[in-house]
């Protein structure tokens, strides 16, 4: 029986949404392609109509849940007062909820430091999407031209996604509040002396 091209589609959705927020809770070696398959009620065959290698599914999952997170702290952005911008950002990415969501939170958090061991050519499509994330934010952050911003912008990313690392690997909730509050007000007054 064949599908209509909408369905294909829909399918490679589903196995893409599905594969970021297990690659990112589990990372890149424990998500296996057979489980990912079986819980979506897909067989493991039909994985290679959609890709040809779990490399090609980590790639677009990661760039997938990237421009999610862009999405979600973008609409925080543009929420905020006409000057909040920095602000905005910084207070979105850096809560608590972000933090605890491993699997629906920053791939960067979660996923760079996989990011050397992958393939050249799936590791460029990483970075190229990890570009794309700067050139988004670049615009809300201080700086004396474009190019300030933008390394002012790979910066507070960096810090951002370490921040959330580190305070994941405490169990307890008021250490991690510490620790995103701690980075909140350290990043706010290091963008506040770039203006």
């Amino acid at each position: 029986m064949r599908y209509p091209a909408e369905h294909k589609q829909h399918t490679h959705e589903r196995i893409v949404r599905a594969a970021s927020r297990r690659f990112r809770s589990r990372g890149n070696e424990r998500a296996g392609i057979d489980a990912l398959m079986k819980d979506l009620r897909l067989t493991h065959g039909g994985f290679y109509r959609h890709f040809a290698t779990k490399e090609d599914l980590f790639a677009e999952a990661f760039e997938r849940a990237l421009k999610d997170v862009a999405t979600s702290v973008e609409q925080a952005i543009r929420d905020a007062p006409p000057g909040g911008e920095p602000e905005a950002l910084i207070t979105a990415y850096l809560t608590l909820e972000h933090c605890d969501d491993i699997a629906g939170g920053c791939p960067v958090a979660a996923l760079a430091p996989e990011i050397p061991r992958r393939p050249k050519k799936v590791r460029e499509r990483m970075l190229q999407a990890i570009g794309d994330y700067v050139r988004r934010l670049q615009p809300y952050v201080p700086g004396r031209d474009d190019d300030e911003r933008r390394r002012n912008a790979i910066v507070v990313l960096s810090g951002m996604a370490g921040t959330l690392t580190i305070a994941r690997a405490f169990s307890s909730v008021e250490d991690r509040l510490r620790i995103l509050d701690a980075a909140r007000m350290l990043f706010l007054r290091a963008l506040a002396q770039q203006t």
